[in-house]
């Protein structure tokens, strides 16, 4: 059976990897992604590229309107969109750090709030992270608001896992 499935940050890497591999499965893929030419390119028939940046708070209505007309349910939302800031802590400018937490904390848990209407028992909310967020794990020099943006996301999602037990959504990072 085909499942809804919605992505973020598939215009290159992970993300345009993801889409080809869900839409050869057969799903219906939702692939957004702030530049969507190259999803569109592929012309897959059961896949939808929206243009669609996580720091535009009026982009929402734009997927659950996708969402509301087409597809009713989702099966699957992977956050996987991300900014990457690598510069010494001492050069970051506030805008700069807010900036990462933007697209890494704040469009992943905004994206996930507009899906959760649309979710369902044994629906599955997946977010990628990154070892840099972990506490313990080596940390590089360069790096302080991406893996800070990422050790936020991987408490967020436990922090979602708990609330949303008892409805059959599973989150989960990776």
């Amino acid at each position: 059976m085909h499942k809804n499935i919605i992505i973020t940050g598939t215009s290159r890497g992970i993300g345009y990897q993801m889409v080809q591999l869900f839409a050869k499965a057969g799903h219906h893929v939702l692939a957004l992604s702030r530049n969507s030419k190259p999803i569109e390119a592929l012309k897959l028939n059961n896949v939808t590229a929206l243009s669609f940046d996580l720091n535009d708070e009026k982009a929402y209505q734009k997927v659950k309107d996708f969402i509301a007309t087409n597809w009713k349910t989702v099966d699957v939302l992977i956050n996987n969109a991300g900014a990457l800031l690598n510069k010494p802590f001492a050069n970051i400018t506030m805008q700069e750090f807010e900036n990462v937490y933007k697209t890494n904390v704040f469009g992943v848990a905004e994206l996930t709030r507009t899906v959760i209407p649309f979710l369902q028992k044994n629906s599955h909310v997946v977010t990628i992270s990154s070892m840099g967020g972990v506490q313990g794990s080596m940390k590089f020099p360069g790096l302080a608001a991406y893996s800070s943006s990422k050790a936020a996301v991987i408490t967020l999602t436990e922090l979602l896992a708990e609330e949303y037990k008892d409805s059959g959504i599973s989150f989960n990072v990776l």
